[in-house]
């Protein structure tokens, strides 16, 4: 404030950004009398891109960009358009980034807190019991928490089938056709 600065640093530097960066935007006056204007980017253009242009309300604070309205601040369009047609641009910065609403802020008191090893802490009334069904389980692999659907539901079989004869109700091992089986293709292997 001594040195005569109104708005805070970062908005000081936002604002000799967005004044650089108007250099290069034209701008076409759509009404004066309604503060509408056309403002056309002409920052690194390429041929084959077209240049991108907004429109910018500077009665109801907007520009289609959008950071007007959401930063309350200028942005490079509304520099442009306050240039074009010689309007004090910090007219449209919100009073929140000045440096005297930034200090009422601090301007509060704030109470002494007390000492912490005099503070009396009140017996708790209730007893707190913990929920064993919510404890983890310390031991063994972790329980899974997914909810099931029709896709996880296996359709019912006949149990296991036979390695051998493929029939439901027995194992390979007590096959009745085992032993046919086996004597099968030994003899067929000696001959």
């Amino acid at each position: 404030m001594e040195a005569g600065h109104v708005f805070v640093e970062c908005i000081r530097d936002a604002m000799f950004v967005n004044r650089r960066m108007a250099r290069s935007i034209t701008v076409e006056v759509y009404s004066r009398h309604n503060e509408t204007f056309r403002v056309t980017e002409t920052i690194g253009c390429r041929p084959s891109i077209p240049p991108r242009s907004y429109r910018v309300d500077l009665q109801n604070r907007r520009c289609d960009c959008r950071r007007f309205q959401t930063l309350h601040f200028p942005c490079a369009h509304v520099v442009a358009a306050c240039a074009k047609v010689e309007l004090n641009v910090e007219l449209f910065i919100d009073e929140v980034y000045t440096i005297e609403r930034t200090l009422r802020v601090w301007e509060n008191e704030f109470p002494v807190l007390p000492d912490l090893s005099t503070l009396e802490v009140p017996p708790m009334t209730f007893e707190l019991v913990p929920d064993i069904r919510l404890r983890r389980n310390l031991k063994g692999r972790p329980q899974s928490s997914r909810i099931h659907n029709e896709m996880d539901i296996r359709e019912k079989s006949d149990g296991n089938l036979c390695g051998v004869c493929r029939l439901p109700g027995h194992n390979r091992s007590k096959c009745p056709l085992r032993n046919y089986h086996v004597g099968q293709s030994s003899q067929s292997g000696r001959n």
